[in-house]
């Protein structure tokens, strides 16, 4: 299928506002997934309700984190801001906004004023035992990293998930660099007319051990074969919603 006819799709569905298509399924399997990775509580249902709704049904004993119900609704946000900026060029200034956008209005986190939300971190972090970028550092380094890849000529899925790993490894901001990340993803797909893909929360423990051996070891085939996981999955659910106008 040619990738332009999902880009395609995915807009117009997000123009027109209907559920039950192409763009409505990713919005809920993306947010959930990527957001569960990192720790949220929001269940899928929660995560539709969201959606679909602006409002969590859930049981009465259940405690809701607001900080997990806000960026799940920020998710969503993103996903459409990144289509609504497919056509531009990946940028310093674009990856600054999908942390905005993310971020904004967490309470606990977008009332730091140390946590910096849309712009680079002012406190050190880590990613379990690697070593990130010391805040001094991360605009140089993102400047080298984004000089890199834009010469890039007819990117590959590989030249991608080298980007993601090595904008992992900086680490620019204070929180959300992972989700940040896994959009960057999927946009870049989408922009180099590559099967775009979302990593699946079962595949966590594949998708952590596969970024660590690629940082660590240089062995690029656990992450690589993780991404390639995610992208048949994720072209079989296109084919499930588009592949009678696919000729």
């Amino acid at each position: 299928m040619e990738i332009s006819k999902i880009k395609k799709a995915l807009i117009e569905q997000k123009n027109i506002g209907l559920s039950g298509n192409l763009y409505h399924k990713t919005q809920l399997d993306f947010a959930y997934n990527t957001n569960h990775i990192e720790g949220s509580t929001i269940t899928p249902d929660e995560t539709a309700s969201i959606y679909d709704t602006g409002t969590i049904l859930t049981s009465k004993d259940k405690v809701i984190v607001l900080k997990d119900a806000t960026e799940t609704k920020n998710h969503f946000t993103l996903f459409k801001y990144m289509l609504d900026t497919i056509d531009d060029k990946l940028s310093i200034d674009m990856i600054k906004k999908f942390h905005f956008i993310l971020k904004d209005g967490t309470l606990t986190d977008s009332e730091k004023e140390w946590f910096n939300v849309g712009e680079y971190k002012k406190k050190n972090n880590f990613v379990g035992n690697i070593t990130t970028s010391s805040p001094d550092n991360v605009a140089d380094d993102m400047k080298n990293l984004l000089d890199w890849y834009n010469k890039i000529p007819n990117k590959t899925i590989e030249d991608i998930i080298e980007f993601h790993v090595r904008f992992e490894k900086i680490h620019p901001f204070q929180d959300g660099n992972g989700r940040v990340g896994r959009m960057i993803m999927f946009r870049e797909c989408l922009y180099n007319d590559i099967m775009p893909f979302y990593i699946e929360d079962r595949n966590k423990d594949f998708y952590i051990r596969g970024i660590k051996e690629y940082q660590t070891n240089n062995e690029k085939g656990y992450l690589i074969d993780t991404c390639l996981n995610s992208q048949d999955n994720y072209e079989r659910m296109v084919k499930y919603f588009l592949e009678d106008n696919s000729d």
